[in-house]
């Protein structure tokens, strides 16, 4: 970690008070020396989150989330580190310090001009926002004032789309003339700054260069727009329907920004910022196909609907969803297109272990479709009576037409289809979360129970799958769809002693060096704890004391400062900080070091029996085993005193 960035972390977080932060989402009250309040993450009916002024910190110890002002506004904006440090700061007034890296030429603009020092700040994404953010208003007042935008206007209103929506939503409209943005970009400026601007604009891909060569047009002209929000709301591309009473010879119905440095489609869903508050309340996601069907769904209450971009739900949006709701339902139009994604939403349901569910609309409707022909009222009840897991919609989809009870060839066959999915997940092994391997075992056993065949065979076909899967180059796997398992290691389970040695440390920093030379960094087998003690040390080396409030500046992973604040909460409630440090270090690397013995005890009694060592290493080995069990039970060796 650099120093200035943190001494940036280290301004914002004195800049802001968890307290204020905390109490601008949700009501606090004081509650003895904390803050408690609802819990946003969970069905909370009495206050279980709780906010400590004094070490700036959170916990829900009912979720087993805590943190800092980073992770809470991680948690609550779905946002990754470095976006949360930006929000904050932006909200502290503290400058962030600009990466040291050399400017990127925008599109089209030579490498000497893009080193020139006010020219190459366009390609900063602060700029690039703004532009978006001024060409979303310009056609957003567009539709709503010029008479180009008629026919614009009549297609929303045909869709039953309401003048609060198109408020809401911040739509758009942009004119078949191909220079219309560029004018309403140029103004009265000199004609570098013309070029400047227009430079901007093709780089957030608003203007597109023809590719026989020419110059810049409009790439959204004679389209409704369809303004597309990050997570924090802010625009960062558009979709854009063809009007065809304009005339307009594009052969593609809908046309979305092109990849840029704001718009990355496969990492965001149209309405997110519209529906966090309802993903709050309601714990579940409604992911749609169209702009309009989000829309509308808002406007008949569903306000947890959301849309992908021109593209599959993948893993990317499961993820991003995940981090705001429990529950994700894939609205799919009831034709055949939405049948055929049986496979696709099963793997994901399985690799990314998301309760993903599907509802398949009737008589071929879309949502919008389906709302404004029978209302909320139905499409509530469809909700819960016709939405079935992704199991299910494979099992149905797959075994469409096929006997269960006769067909023994199209029964092989679509066992090995449904298997063959599940093998394609992550392998869950004996380090792998319990919820993911009772989630497999549920797995296996619905579907030994849907086909009728025995759970052990399936089991046994799954195991020769996966080796076959395993057994493939990388290369193939890659081309099938099928990447390399996340790198990282599966953290163990906190043995008790290593939570109470950590507790130690963080009420006593000055513990630090006894225990360093007791204990060897090896001895921890969380990697967590391990990689704690670590910054413990490392910043011990640097003569910087590892006090709790430097830890928690130290790390940006949201599990690493949990795990800390759990350390300090449980430690202070025990008194951790008035203990005589000494003495408990002592008794906690006794306990330590007989675990220790216990572990190698085994292995050294299985070496005494095979032999493979001359008289004296046996008498040695045999001496130290009785010496520790005579020292475990506290009696005295024959030859002392």
């Amino acid at each position: 970690m650099s120093s200035g960035s943190f001494d940036t972390k280290e301004r914002v977080k004195q800049a802001i008070d968890i307290v204020d932060l905390v109490g601008n989402y949700i009501p606090l009250r004081r509650q003895g020396r904390n803050y408690v309040g609802l819990c946003p993450w969970h069905d909370d009916s009495r206050p279980s989150l709780q906010v400590n002024p004094e070490r700036q910190s959170f916990k829900c110890w009912v979720c087993d989330l805590g943190g800092d002002i980073f992770s809470f506004i991680m948690k609550m904006e779905g946002v990754e580190f470095r976006e949360a440090l930006e929000m904050l700061a932006e909200r502290a007034g503290v400058p962030l310090e600009k990466p040291q890296r050399r400017a990127i030429p925008l599109a089209g603009e030579p490498v000497e001009e893009a080193r020139q020092g006010h020219d190459a700040a366009t390609a900063d994404k602060r700029t690039l926002l703004q532009a978006m953010a001024w060409a979303t208003k310009q056609y957003h007042r567009c539709l709503l004032e010029s008479p180009e935008a008629d026919a614009a206007r009549r297609y929303l209103a045909e869709r039953g789309i309401a003048a609060e929506s198109v408020e809401r939503f911040q739509l758009g409209f942009s004119p078949l003339d191909r220079d219309w943005i560029l004018h309403q970009a140029e103004g009265q400026v000199s004609p570098q700054r013309q070029s400047r601007r227009a430079r901007v604009l093709e780089t957030i891909g608003i203007l597109a260069r023809p590719s026989e060569g020419g110059p810049l047009y409009d790439r959204f002209k004679g389209r409704v727009l369809f303004s597309i929000g990050d997570g924090q709301g802010r625009p960062v591309g558009l979709g854009g329907r063809v009007l065809p009473e304009l005339g307009s010879t594009s052969p593609a119905k809908y046309v979305n920004s092109p990849e840029t440095p704001l718009f990355h489609k496969s990492d965001l869903l149209y309405g997110l910022h519209q529906a966090r508050e309802a993903f709050r309340k309601t714990r579940t996601a409604l992911v749609m196909e169209g702009y309009t069907d989000v829309i509308v769904a808002h406007q008949y209450g569903f306000q947890n609907a959301v849309a992908v971009l021109g593209t599959a739900l993948g893993e990317r949006h499961i993820k991003i969803l995940k981090r705001h709701v429990d529950r994700i339902v894939l609205v799919l139009d009831g034709d055949e297109a939405g049948m055929k994604r049986a496979n696709e939403v099963l793997e994901l349901f399985v690799a990314q272990q998301a309760d993903v569910r599907i509802l398949t609309l009737p008589e071929d409707l879309d949502p919008c479709d389906y709302l404004h022909q029978y209302g909320a009222e139905a499409f509530s009840t469809l909700l819960a009576e016709r939405s079935v897991d992704a199991l299910d919609h494979a099992f149905e989809t797959i075994t469409h037409g096929i006997d269960i009870e006769r067909d023994v060839h199209g029964v092989a066959q679509a066992i090995e289809r449904l298997l063959g999915i599940v093998a394609k997940a992550p392998r869950l092994n004996g380090q792998s979360s319990g919820d993911g391997r009772i989630r497999e075992q549920k797995i296996v056993q619905r579907l030994a129970g849907k086909f009728r065949v025995d759970e052990q065979e399936l089991r046994r076909r799954l195991t020769a799958l996966r080796r076959h899967e395993a057994s493939r180059p990388v290369a193939t796997r890659a081309a099938d769809g099928v990447g390399p398992e996340q790198a990282g290691e599966p953290d163990r389970p906190i043995d008790p002693w290593q939570r109470e040695l950590l507790e130690l440390l963080i009420a006593h920093p000055e513990c630090l060096g006894e225990m360093r030379g007791q204990i060897e960094a090896s001895a921890w087998a969380s990697a967590l704890c391990r990689k704690i003690f670590e910054t413990c040390c490392r910043l011990a080396d640097e003569g910087v004391e590892p006090t709790f409030d430097r830890l928690m500046l130290e790390f940006d992973e949201p599990g690493l400062k949990n795990l800390l604040v759990g350390l300090d909460e449980r430690g202070r409630a025990k008194g951790r900080d008035s203990d005589d440090p000494a003495a408990l270090l002592d008794d906690l690397i006794k306990t330590l070091k007989e675990k220790e013995i216990e572990r190698r005890r085994p292995a050294q009694i299985v070496a005494l029996r095979e032999g493979g060592m001359d008289v004296q290493q046996q008498s040695a080995m045999l001496e130290e085993i009785l010496r520790r069990e005579r020292d475990r039970h506290g009696i005295s060796s024959p030859t002392d005193g």
